[in-house]
């Protein structure tokens, strides 16, 4: 049996999360304390195999009974279960203005003061399960729709089964990734946006991927990235991480790190590595 804990800051997303787990065939419990999951999945273990993906979400709304999270999730891996932890992150300002345009309640408003104070107390105590999470989730800049497709990446199989690299691209004016594990960026790089012809086109157009490696630094760059990621990338997967985001920048996100992403990711691809690359700002200003 798979054990999945959806867990994040109040306001992320982790309502839209638990229904696409569920479409995925997934048995899953919402606001649970966290000192009942042990006793749950007990319980999901003697239905003989007819639960075999089990989620429950676990966050602030459970009080003082959070603070037992991570130590119930040890506990449970303890015996032999395979439990894995998604978080849900996301920038302190939109949360706000979630909270605000949605009129709901935080649920740490009485104690914190403020919704503002309530946020900021909201990470404080989500920052150790969020350092010990096997995947997160940056929904700052995410649709619905987005969200949901980052899930069926990650989740589509076991996710004990696979090693995934997620290549994303992105613009430095709309900011950094957050899931990001490591980030690069081709600024340096001439930029297609000056190019009348280019401007309006992506790196995913024929002409741009072009123009952006027939320049001399681009193969030279690219190259030194194989043999920095091919080194590295089989000590992150030892390691045990499920999941590894390279984050490629460029300034809009629309031509360089584009093309650089989708070289990445067919790298990553021919070598049998289960690879996926996202866009994260092509239809930005559009």
């Amino acid at each position: 049996m798979e054990l999945l804990v959806i867990t994040g800051l109040s306001g992320a997303g982790k309502s839209q999360a638990v229904r696409v787990i569920e479409d995925m065939g997934y048995y899953c419990i919402d606001n649970i304390p966290p000192a009942l999951i042990g006793r749950f999945f007990e319980v999901c273990a003697q239905t003989d195999g007819k639960l075999r993906k089990v989620a429950v979400v676990a966050d602030a709304r459970s009080g003082d009974f959070f603070y037992k999270l991570l130590e119930e999730v040890e506990s449970i891996k303890a015996t032999g279960v395979d439990v894995k932890i998604l978080f849900l992150d996301c920038a302190d300002e939109v949360l706000v203005r979630r909270y605000k345009e949605t009129r709901r309640r935080h649920p740490l408003l009485d104690v914190a003061g403020s919704l503002e104070k309530a946020v900021a107390a909201d990470r404080l105590i989500l920052k150790p399960v969020k350092e010990q999470a096997n995947y997160v989730i940056d929904t700052t800049l995410l649709s619905i729709t987005q969200l949901k497709q980052r899930i069926i990446d990650i989740f589509a199989d076991s996710a004990s089964s696979f090693f995934q690299i997620d290549t994303l691209s992105f613009g430095f004016k709309y900011g950094i990734p957050v899931e990001a594990d490591l980030v690069f960026d081709v600024r340096f790089l001439p930029n297609p946006f000056y190019i009348p012809e280019l401007k309006h086109q992506t790196g995913l157009d024929q002409p741009v991927y072009d123009y952006v490696f027939g320049q001399k630094e681009t193969g030279l760059y690219v190259q030194k990235l194989f043999d920095l990621l091919d080194f590295s990338v089989p000590y992150y997967k030892n390691e045990g991480k499920s999941q590894l985001v390279i984050g490629v920048g460029c300034t809009g996100g629309k031509h360089r790190s584009v093309a650089i992403a989708e070289t990445l990711n067919r790298h990553f691809a021919d070598q049998g590595l289960k690879a996926k690359v996202t866009h994260r700002d092509i239809l930005k200003d559009r």
